[in-house]
């Protein structure tokens, strides 16, 4: 498996960073699915500390083997000249964290527990212990604890919720997002933005799926080798991923189909599965607990309960895997690609055009005022649709009151004054679903992957006007036109570093705020 240079993750190692630098008892928890880069993001910090933190990872075994591990691991690092005997432990988990804790009295030490969930797993008193070591020795000494896991359902009863044992002890928690899309112009410098955002499409944004691809072959080279019987870590892995909040997978693998394959709305899932209303409403509602479906409603209706919503499979590769590769995998298993390459060949470019560069576009939206991209910032971006239209981006800012609108195509030919037209003859029916009585500034903005012909490019602001003044009076008015193509979102999303899915201890806290709060405390204490 290839392993690239660490990308990314800025944000949090500014995080780590900050808690390490307070000089007192810091707690994160630190959290996210499989696969998704947490050893790696613990290891690589810690490696720019080698003497001053130990990274220790629980594993699926007994109480007591989980124990001695750990105590050999921690006597091991605090006398690196030590001989620790192989049947060497401490008794109690309580006694091996307490030597920690005066160990770090005197110097500032980091202690990573990975995997975590294996202990809660085998001993669901592990917490409890820990909280007590936590507030009557381990929160008076200088020691930076990390508690990472997978299994996001334990971390969320044991760790995080409101009557969990820690409760109020965490400096921090991050729920850990894969990589952004403008990573992979760092992860794979040897393809064109075309490639990456089809890589993006099939394997999302997780480092562990990057790393089994080689940048030198053609992207559809890649597919091939990992479903192939060899290799066919592609075809195991939505097992796997699913196990850890599931068990009874049959229903729910039913239904993440459907919804990958375009049947949307709670009907059509039904009529796909042959489950009535109220179960599929329950597997969806597992489903979208887990993080892995979510339900959108036009932008337009967003806290009202709308009958008009659509499930989205959220996970990249979940949503490629359950639309090309689930129906085929006894063929396979026997080595016969060709009908998942033929499937490829023929709806790859669609596929990409309603989900990941859809995707992208609301990303470059919803950052573009902030950087200037767009003459106009928004507040929220999602897309607005009825029985008669679909808008793909709509971006609001109620404040002024200005909508910004655009539609997103993945074609291998320039998009013309059509598909510009189209979009503003939409216009009065998306002002209309808001049911304000007030005038809307409306920008545009058209994305295409292969840019525009010449005709739309030098007379599109001419379209937009002449359309608006047609149509005589009217609730909003147009602002402009801005044309976007992929090599603009791929340089853009790379230069502004998105990411996302933060969850900090104090509400509404981003990132940036727990850093400079931190920054701060320790200035007070630094006056002091």
């Amino acid at each position: 498996m290839y392993r690239a240079e660490f990308v990314g993750r800025h944000r949090e190692l500014e995080v780590l960073d900050s808690l390490w630098d307070t000089n007192r008892a810091t707690l994160l928890i630190l959290y996210g699915r499989r696969r998704v880069g947490k050893t790696r993001l613990l290891t690589h910090w810690l490696s720019q500390r080698p003497e001053q933190g130990l990274y220790w990872v629980a594993e699926p075994a007994s109480t007591l083997t989980q124990l001695r591990s750990f105590s050999q691991a921690l006597m091991s690092f605090m006398d690196p000249e030590a001989e620790v005997p192989s049947d060497f432990t401490f008794s109690t988990w309580e006694l091996a964290l307490r030597q920690l804790a005066n160990y770090a009295q005197g110097r500032r030490v980091a202690l990573f527990i990975d995997e975590v969930t294996y202990l809660i797993d085998v001993d669901p008193t592990f917490v409890g212990v820990l909280q007590k070591i936590w507030d009557r020795w381990l929160s008076d000494s200088n020691v930076m604890l990390v508690l990472s896991g997978s299994q996001m359902g334990l971390m969320q009863k044991h760790l995080l919720q409101y009557d969990a044992p820690l409760y109020g002890r965490a400096t921090a928690h991050i729920q850990l997002p894969p990589l952004p899309y403008g990573t992979t112009a760092d992860y794979f410098p040897e393809y064109g933005p075309a490639d990456r955002v089809a890589v993006y499409g099939m394997w999302g944004g997780v480092p562990a799926y990057w790393e089994r691809l080689d940048g030198r072959q053609p992207v559809i080279d890649n597919f091939r080798l990992n479903v192939l019987p060899a290799h066919a870590w592609m075809v195991d892995e939505s097992r796997i991923l699913l196990q850890d909040f599931i068990t009874d997978m049959h229903n729910y693998v039913g239904i993440l189909r459907a919804v990958a394959n375009g049947q949307q709305t709670m009907g059509e899932i039904s009529a796909r599965t042959g489950l009535d209303g109220s179960k599929a409403s329950f597997y969806l509602s597992v489903l979208r607990d887990t993080g892995f479906v979510r339900r959108d409603v036009p932008i337009s209706q967003r806290g009202q309960d709308s009958r008009r919503g659509r499930y989205i499979v959220t996970d990249p590769y979940l949503r490629f895997f359950y639309r090309f590769i689930s129906a085929h995998q006894s063929k396979l298993a026997l080595g016969q690609t060709r009908p998942v390459m033929q499937q490829l060949e023929e709806t790859l470019s669609a596929f990409l055009e309603r989900n990941t560069w859809l995707e992208l576009c609301r990303d470059w939206t919803l950052l573009a005022g902030a950087h200037e991209a767009l003459p106009v910032a928004v507040d929220d971006v999602g897309s607005e649709w009825a029985a008669s239209y679909t808008v793909d981006v709509v971006g609001l800012r109620e404040g002024d009151p200005c909508l910004v609108l655009g539609d997103c195509y993945w074609r291998p030919e320039p998009v013309g004054l059509e598909e510009l037209e189209a979009l503003v003859k939409k216009t009065a029916a998306v002002v209309a679903a808001f049911g304000k009585q007030t005038e809307w500034r409306v920008q545009y903005v058209l994305f295409s992957s292969s840019g525009w012909t010449a005709e739309a490019a030098a007379r599109a602001d001419w379209l937009v006007n002449t359309s608006a003044t047609a149509r005589g009076k009217q609730r909003w008015r147009p602002e402009g036109v801005t044309m976007v193509d992929l090599a603009m979102v791929d340089r853009d999303l790379a230069a502004w570093g998105i990411s996302v899915s933060y969850t900090h201890l104090r509400a509404h806290e981003t990132v940036l705020d727990l850093v400079c709060r931190l920054l701060l405390e320790k200035k007070k204490k630094h006056h002091l």
